[in-house]
């Protein structure tokens, strides 16, 4: 199983992506956590990647390319991988469509969780209430403001990649404000399973 997550910030695709790894025993591929990893180590792409985020720059396609790359090459991924968090343009989506295809590769489903924007501050407030009373800690990007800012950035980038996949009849659109459980089961049929 080959899968891509979108969805706006809070739109739910970390809680699916979980259920989705233990469901398929598949890696979910974090382009976030990608990033960090090869940073802290020391990686020649995270040596690229550090000092690239240390002036406050975003990461260029090709190396968050490279990133992908290298990491559907390594043995847990033979089975498949969950992509969330990329690609967040077009320009990444058609590189990825090339990624795979020199791997003959391709994708089994695009699903996008649909939601309310409006309401995706008391989803992220909720959230961080639950993170709190379970000892967690809350994201510093988990905010009012950052919520506005990420959702401005996610409308102007990533939303035109639903277009891309939409045309090339690969994208299945669920309502990401259903119950966390009638969400994975609108995933589960989308799947075929």
């Amino acid at each position: 199983m080959r899968l891509v997550l979108l969805g706006p910030p809070g739109a739910g695709k970390g809680t699916q992506a979980a259920r989705l790894v233990a469901k398929f025993a598949i890696p979910q591929l974090s382009t976030g956590d990608m990033l960090r990893a090869a940073v802290a180590a020391g990686t020649p792409l995270g040596a690229q990647a550090k000092e690239i985020m240390n002036r406050g720059e975003l990461v260029p396609d090709q190396l968050v390319i490279d990133l992908i790359d290298l990491r559907t090459s390594a043995p847990e991924c033979a089975g498949g991988f969950i992509l969330d968090g990329f690609p967040r343009t077009i320009a990444q989506a058609r590189a990825l469509d090339v990624l795979l295809a020199c791997k003959k590769m391709k994708l089994d489903a695009v699903i996008e969780l649909v939601v309310d924007e409006s309401a995706l501050l008391a989803r992220v407030e909720n959230r961080n209430q639950e993170t709190l009373r379970a000892g967690g800690v809350v994201r510093a990007d988990d905010n009012p403001q950052s919520l506005k800012t990420r959702l401005a950035a996610y409308r102007a980038q990533t939303a035109p990649v639903s277009a891309y996949y939409a045309e090339r009849g690969a994208l299945r659109q669920l309502d990401g404000m259903a119950p966390i459980g009638e969400v994975s089961s609108a995933i589960d049929g989308a799947l075929g399973g």
